[in-house]
């Protein structure tokens, strides 16, 4: 059985595995389970594009990244690991609020996870945007 991993420690390991652009989004951990994790991507005015609408850039990263904390959970401890594919469906512009990104583990093996990633603005039960993601795990 996989270890447990606490919300201090995959708060920690997105302080410590991502670039530094992608801690630069602010993103933090406020929800994990088994398999699942939900992350909070806070708005911010320099991840808008024209029209005031939050990029798809910053969307996709937030995906990848809730996937990595998802993976991590359902492994118990984080692992080196790389997407192999990560296909992302936006339905609806989020402006002027977080986002939560949920991403949840479907299937886990010894060399290959997939997750499936909803976001939506915070408060709301409708998703913005949707995300399908494969991993490649290393070791």
């Amino acid at each position: 059985m996989p270890l447990t991993l606490s919300l201090t420690e995959a708060n920690r390991i997105l302080s410590d595995q991502f670039a530094p652009w992608i801690v630069d989004l602010g993103l933090t951990v406020e929800d994990l389970d088994e398999r699942r994790a939900v992350l909070r991507l806070p708005w911010s005015d320099r991840l808008a594009r024209d029209g005031g609408g939050l990029s798809g850039q910053a969307l996709m990263a937030a995906a990848d990244t809730a996937t990595v904390i998802a993976v991590s959970a359902a492994r118990g401890a984080y692992g080196p690991m790389t997407t192999v594919q990560q296909s992302t469906s936006f339905q609806r512009v989020l402006r002027d609020t977080d986002v939560l990104v949920s991403a949840a583990v479907n299937k886990l093996g010894r060399r290959m996870a997939f997750a499936d990633v909803t976001m939506t603005a915070d408060g709301s039960d409708t998703p913005s945007a949707t995300a399908s993601t494969l991993y490649a795990l290393l070791d």
